[in-house]
C-alpha cells in the first residue's frame, strides 16, 4: 500500500515519530477504515503534513478513569473530512486518527465499556442480564453523532440504550442514571474546551463517573477491542434504540429543586437575573427551574442559541469574564442585581454580582464555593436540620485544589472535611461510599433495606447522620459545586437555585455579596487564590508536560522568589489518608507549602493539553479596619509567588 510505504520512509527519515508510525500501520493493517478515511490518509502524506499526521497518531487517544476527551476536527482538515459542513459548520467525517475522538474510538470505547458491564452484571447478580446504557450530549460538533452512534453500537451488541431527544446537560445524565436503574451512562461533552474537542465520559451505576474498581476492568476492556471489530458498528441503527420522554426533564427540575432550603424567601425577594448558557445546553433545565421558583429571568437572545462555533465569546468558559461579557451588558442595561452563566454542558456555573461601586464583578468558582457553604451550613443550623455545635457525621467535601477557606468555614461549624484529589468522581466516590455504609448499617442493625432514591433528602440526612455520614455540601474550584447525593457530578442547573437563593437572602437581610465576604474574612481570614495554565499542544507539547511533572519529582523546588520551601508533598510516591481514614489514589500531585503560610499545588489537566498551577494565599484579619491593608498585602505577595512559579516551569519545560 502506497501510504505505508510512504509513513515507513517518512519514519526512517524521522520526519514523524515511530509512535506515529506504528499507529497509522495498525490502523490500516487491521482494515475498518472507509474510503474517506483512507483518502485523508493519503492525503496528508502526500503532502508531507508530518506534524499533523504526528499530532494525530503520535499516541491512543487514552481512555482513562473517566473516558475520553480531545480534538474530533483536526488543525488540519483534509477534504474527505470536511466533505459538506452543515450549517454550524461541522464536517461530514471526524477526524481520523488514534489520537482523536472519532467515530472508531467511539466505537471501540462502547463495545469495550458494553463488556465490561455485561460481565460485571453476570458476576453481581449471578445471572444472565443485559446491560442498560443512558446516553445524553451537548451541543459540540459531532456530540448527537456520537450519541447515536454509541447507542447503535450497545444495542448490536444486545444492551438496551436510552437516549434523549435532544442536548441535554451532564448533571442530568448523571440523574438520568440512577432513576432508570441504568448499568452506566455516557456524556458526550468537551465541557467547556475550545470548538474543536469533544468527548466521551463514563457513568456507573450510581450515577458517578467511574472510580476503581470499574474504571480499571473498562480500561482493560477497551483495550482489548480489536480495531476491526468497529467496522460492523460504522453505520447507525436506532430501531431498537429507546428515546426518552418530557417526564425525565420533569423528574430531574423537580429532584434539584430540593436543595432550596427556604422557598419563602426566594420567591418573596427573587433577584433580578440574567442568565447565559454561552451557546449551551444549560438553558434545557436552569431557565425552568428558576422560573418555577418565581425568580424573574432575563436571557441572551445571541447565545441562547446552542452553537459548537461558540461565536460570540474566544471561550465557552464561564470562568472568563470575556464569556459573560454581553449578559453584563443586559444587566446594567435592565438593572439586574445577578449574572448567571453556565458552561456548555451545563456542570459548571459562573457568577457575577454588583460591587460596593455598584459595578458587576465576576466571583471566581473559590469565593462561589464558599459563600454557598457559608450559607447553606447556617441555614440548616437554623432549620434544625444540623445540630448547633455541629457534627462529625455531616461533612463537607472538597477538592485539595479548592480554597482552604471552605475547611475553615466547615470546621469552625463543627462539620467533618474531606478532601479529594482534583476531580468531581471523587467527590461522587464518597457519596457512594457514604450510601453504602448506611445501606450495610440498616441492614445489620435494624433488620431494614432502604430504597434511597426514594426517600425523600431531609429524612436521608437523619439517617446519614445516624448511621454514616450526611453530605452537606461539596465542590471544586473550577466553578463546580454539588449540595444532593441524588445526582453524583458537579450541577450547574442547581447551582443557579443555590445562588439565587444566596442572594434571596442577602436581599432580605439587607445586606450584600461584598458585606458577606468581609463577614466570613473577619471570621476565618482572607483567603485568596490564583491559577497558572500554561497550554502545551500535540506530541511536542505532551513531552513538555511530562518534562515538568518529572522534574518536580526529582528536583523539588527549594525556594520560590523570597520565599524558602518548608514542605514538599508527593502523592505520586507518598501515601496520604483522607478524614474517614480511606487512603487517596497515586497521582502526579504536588503540593508546595512555603514559609510565610501560602502554598501552591501542581497538577497536568485531565481534560486539556495545560499544567496547572494553583496558588493559596491567606492572612488572619480581626479589625474591619486592617481588611483592606491585608487584602492588598496578600495580593501583591501572591502575585510575587506567581510570577516565580510560572518563570520556573517554563525553565522545568524546556530543561
Amino acid at each position: 500500500m502506497r501510504i505505508l510505504e510512504t509513513i515507513e520512509q517518512s519514519a526512517q527519515a524521522m520526519n514523524i515519530l515511530p509512535s506515529t508510525r506504528d499507529n497509522i500501520a495498525a490502523w490500516l493493517d487491521a482494515g475498518f477504515l472507509p474510503q474517506w478515511a483512507l483518502d485523508s490518509l493519503a492525503e496528508l502524506t502526500e503532502a508531507e503534513a508530518w506534524e499533523e499526521l504526528d499530532n494525530r497518531f503520535y499516541e491512543t487517544i487514552a481512555f482513562g478513569t473517566g473516558g475520553m476527551r480531545g480534538r474530533t476536527i483536526a488543525q488540519r482538515e483534509t477534504a474527505a473530512e470536511r466533505g459538506t459542513p452543515s450549517d454550524v459548520g461541522t464536517p461530514t467525517h471526524a477526524a481520523v486518527g488514534s489520537a482523536m475522538l472519532n467515530d472508531f474510538n467511539v466505537i471501540r470505547a462502547t463495545i469495550g465499556l458494553y463488556r465490561y458491564s455485561a460481565r460485571h452484571l453476570h458476576e453481581t447478580l449471578e445471572r444472565a442480564e443485559q446491560p442498560k446504557l443512558v446516553i445524553a450530549h451537548d451541543m459540540r460538533h459531532f456530540s448527537r453523532h456520537f450519541c447515536e452512534l454509541a447507542a447503535s453500537t450497545w444495542t448490536r451488541l444486545g444492551g438496551t440504550a436510552y437516549i434523549y431527544r435532544g442536548p441535554r446537560t451532564t448533571p442530568q445524565l448523571s440523574f438520568s442514571v440512577r432513576h432508570l436503574r441504568a448499568t452506566a451512562g455516557v456524556v458526550i461533552t468537551a465541557s467547556h474546551n475550545p470548538p474543536h474537542d469533544n468527548g466521551y465520559k463514563v457513568y456507573f451505576s450510581d450515577g458517578a463517573q467511574v472510580v476503581s474498581p470499574h474504571a480499571e476492568g473498562i480500561i482493560h476492556e477497551v483495550h482489548a477491542v480489536d480495531l476491526s471489530e468497529t467496522a460492523h458498528h460504522l453505520e447507525t441503527d436506532l430501531c431498537r434504540v429507546v428515546t426518552l420522554g418530557g417526564n425525565l426533564d420533569t423528574a430531574y427540575i423537580s429532584q434539584i429543586s430540593e436543595v432550596v432550603l427556604d422557598a419563602d424567601s426566594l420567591r418573596s425577594y427573587p433577584p433580578k437575573t440574567v442568565f447565559t448558557p454561552i451557546h449551551g445546553a444549560g438553558s434545557v433545565s436552569t431557565l425552568p427551574a428558576l422560573e418555577s421558583h418565581g425568580v424573574p429571568v432575563l436571557t441572551i437572545d445571541e447565545q441562547e442559541q446552542m452553537d459548537p462555533r461558540f461565536p460570540t465569546v474566544r471561550s465557552p468558559n464561564p470562568e472568563n469574564t470575556e464569556a459573560l461579557e454581553m449578559a453584563i451588558a443586559r444587566a446594567n442595561a435592565e438593572g439586574a442585581e445577578l449574572v448567571i452563566a453556565t458552561d456548555p454542558d451545563g456542570d459548571r456555573m459562573g457568577v457575577a454580582v454588583r460591587g460596593r461601586d455598584g459595578e458587576m464583578e465576576l466571583l471566581n468558582g473559590n469565593t462561589i464555593g464558599a459563600l454557598l457553604a457559608d450559607y447553606r451550613i447556617r441555614t440548616l443550623k437554623r432549620l434544625a436540620r444540623l445540630p448547633r455545635e455541629g457534627t462529625p457525621r455531616a461533612a463537607l467535601v472538597k477538592t485539595f485544589v479548592t480554597t482552604p477557606l471552605q475547611e475553615r468555614i466547615a470546621t469552625a461549624h463543627g462539620l467533618k472535611v474531606i478532601e479529594t484529589l482534583t476531580g468531581f468522581k471523587f467527590i461522587g466516590e464518597k457519596l457512594t461510599d457514604y450510601e453504602a455504609t448506611l445501606r450495610d448499617s440498616l441492614l445489620e442493625r435494624e433488620g431494614m433495606v432502604i430504597d434511597y432514591d426514594a426517600t425523600h433528602d431531609r429524612k436521608r440526612s437523619e439517617l446519614l447522620m445516624k448511621y454514616s455520614t450526611w453530605y452537606v455540601f461539596g465542590g471544586e474550584e473550577s466553578y463546580g459545586y454539588l449540595a444532593s447525593d441524588a445526582i453524583r457530578d458537579k450541577d450547574g442547573n442547581a447551582a443557579a437555585l443555590m445562588i439565587c437563593e444566596v442572594m434571596a437572602a442577602l436581599k432580605r437581610a439587607g445586606s450584600t455579596v461584598a458585606d458577606t465576604l468581609d463577614r466570613i474574612y473577619l471570621e476565618h481570614g482572607f483567603h485568596l487564590e490564583d491559577l497558572i495554565n500554561i497550554y502545551y499542544e500535540g506530541a511536542a507539547g505532551s513531552k513538555k508536560i511530562r518534562r515538568i511533572l518529572e522534574s518536580y519529582r526529582q528536583d523539588p523546588p527549594r525556594r520560590v522568589g523570597e520565599w524558602d520551601v518548608v514542605g514538599f508533598e508527593d502523592f505520586g510516591l507518598q501515601t496520604f489518608h483522607d478524614a474517614d481514614g480511606k487512603e487517596i489514589p497515586k497521582q502526579d500531585f504536588y503540593r508546595i507549602r512555603l514559609d510565610n503560610g501560602y502554598s501552591y499545588a501542581v497538577r497536568g489537566s485531565g481534560t486539556e493539553p495545560k499544567m496547572k498551577f494553583y496558588l493559596f494565599g491567606n492572612q488572619e484579619v480581626s479589625e474591619p479596619g486592617m481588611l483592606d491593608e491585608t487584602k492588598d498585602h496578600v495580593r501583591r505577595t501572591l502575585a510575587a509567588i506567581k510570577a516565580a512559579v510560572e518563570k520556573d516551569a517554563h525553565r522545568r519545560a524546556d530543561s
